[in-house]
Formats: structure tokens, C-alpha cells, sequence
């Protein structure tokens, strides 16, 4: 597809994400920045969040938590400025090496081609300009994240392989150093980090695999009220929680990609790094 090269033109913005709130924490603010510029911006999200935290058990139940999330996701895109969400509707595979991982009806065990085939339908009738989605890591190795990453990557080469005419395709990345400085402040805190691992070598995206830089400091106020919808995830008591806030407002201030080049066709332009 022939992206606009005159940065007025509205381009039509796909992210596709694994969880409610996945969204929001490494790509929050850059998509209200896409909104506010005028782009169109849709969303899939492939889970329901079903084995996620519950904060309180006012708020949700295991059994209805892939309900609430669903409408903590909705909520948190009407701050955003995000009209167009759409769920695939697998249930969360949960963390690498849990029994929620071999559950039939999770996103881990669905037919590859299944996914791919419901991703492309959207690619199909959005034709965006720009994909944003997980990198190969996971950010933290969720398996629902790194699946996410391949068959989307899939949907795209298979719908446009051989086909210069290329979305621009980004990957979301949490460099490494960032994590190394968060558990940091935590250990010195005194705070266990979180996701069973302590080893922040090998946590995130390797830093030199970082293409694009966002400075999102004029919409860290949208992302962090739209963060404040996915209210089940959000743990007053937890790991993050106890950072000092300049320290999480830094973090949160500035957004990480990995731009993909295609294997054919014209070298893609930075549309990222053009908008501000």
C-alpha cells in the first residue's frame, strides 16, 4: 500500500495486542498521539485476559474476569480516543510453564491458521498503513504475547508476500535497560520484582534491536488515566506500585519499536518518527 508521503494525510492504524492493558503499557501513549493527529486507529485483542490478576475481589471473579476486562479495555480506549476494538476471544494461556498454557480454548492451543485467518479478515477490511504489535520477546516472554507476534507477522507476509506495496509494520519493545534500572530500583527498595524472574540480562528487548524512539510526554497524563481503567490489573500493593512516581513517569514517557523492513520492495519510511 502507498502510505501518504504529506504527514496531514489520515493513515489507518492497526494494533493487535494479546491482553486488555497490553495496549496501554508499551504503546499507550504513542496511539493517543495517532489519535490526536487525526489517523484512524483500530484494535484487536486476542484474549480476554481471563487468568489475569484481580485486585479486588469487588471488582471481578475468575469466573467473569474475561467479561470485565473486556469492558476495562473498552473504558480505557474512550480515554485514549480508540473507537474500534475488536476481540478475538481466546482465553488467556497464562504465564510460561502454567497449566493454563495446555487449556483448549487458549490462545497458545488455537490452530495457527485459525488466528492468522481471523487477523488477515481485519487486514482485509482495514487495509492499514501501519501494524503495531508484540516483538519476538514478549517484552517479559508471555506466551500469548510472543504467539500474538508470529501470527500476525504471519497474516502480513502471507496477505502481502511479494507485494511492495507493504503496511508499515512495527514491533513494540521494552528495551532491556529498562528493565535492569526498574528491578534495580526495586532490589534496592527492598521489592521482589514481579513475572518469577529476578534476571533482567535476559528480560525484554536487546537494546540495540530499538529502531524508533517516542517521546510521549505530552500524552502521559491520557496514558496513565486510560492504564487506570484496566482497574483488576492495577495492584496498589505490587512491585510497581512501591517505584517512586518520577521514576515511573520517566519510564512511561518514552516508547520503544522496532521498525520492520520488508525482504522486497522499497525500503519503509519511519511513519512513527515523522509523526509528532
Amino acid at each position: 500500500m502507498v502510505i501518504p508521503s504529506n504527514s496531514a494525510e489520515p493513515l489507518t492504524i492497526l494494533g493487535v495486542f494479546a491482553h486488555p492493558d497490553d495496549e496501554g503499557f508499551g504503546s499507550g501513549g504513542t496511539l493517543a498521539m495517532l489519535v490526536d493527529k487525526g489517523h484512524r486507529v483500530s484494535l484487536i485483542c486476542a484474549t480476554n485476559g481471563d487468568v489475569g490478576e484481580i485486585s479486588d475481589p469487588a471488582l471481578a471473579t475468575p469466573e467473569n474476569l474475561g467479561q470485565v476486562r473486556q469492558q476495562e479495555m473498552r473504558d480505557a480506549m474512550k480515554v485514549t480516543g480508540v473507537k474500534d476494538v475488536r476481540f478475538l476471544g481466546y482465553r488467556d494461556s497464562g504465564m510460561d510453564g502454567t497449566p493454563d498454557n495446555d487449556n483448549p480454548n487458549s490462545l497458545y492451543q488455537a490452530p495457527p491458521a485459525t488466528v492468522v485467518g481471523q487477523i488477515d479478515v481485519v487486514l482485509a477490511e482495514l487495509e492499514p498503513d501501519v501494524i503495531i504489535t508484540h516483538d519476538h520477546t514478549g517484552g517479559y516472554g508471555h506466551p500469548d504475547h510472543i504467539t500474538v507476534y508470529r501470527h500476525t507477522t504471519a497474516a502480513i507476509e502471507a496477505r502481502y508476500n511479494g507485494d511492495g506495496l507493504h503496511p508499515t509494520l512495527y514491533y513494540v519493545c521494552f528495551p532491556r535497560s529498562n528493565f535492569q534500572r526498574m528491578w534495580k530500583e526495586m532490589r534496592d527498595a527492598g521489592v521482589k520484582p514481579p513475572f518469577g524472574s529476578e534476571d533482567a540480562e535476559v528480560m525484554g528487548t536487546p537494546d540495540d534491536e530499538v529502531t524508533t524512539i517516542k517521546d510521549v510526554a505530552n500524552y502521559l497524563e491520557t496514558k496513565k488515566e486510560s492504564l487506570n481503567h484496566h482497574r483488576t490489573q492495577i495492584a496498589t500493593n505490587g512491585p510497581f506500585a512501591k517505584l517512586p512516581e518520577k521514576f515511573i513517569n520517566e519510564i512511561m514517557s518514552t516508547e520503544y519499536y522496532y521498525l520492520v523492513q520488508p525482504n522486497g520492495g522499497p525500503k519503509q519510511r519511519d511513519i512513527l518518527a515523522e509523526i509528532g
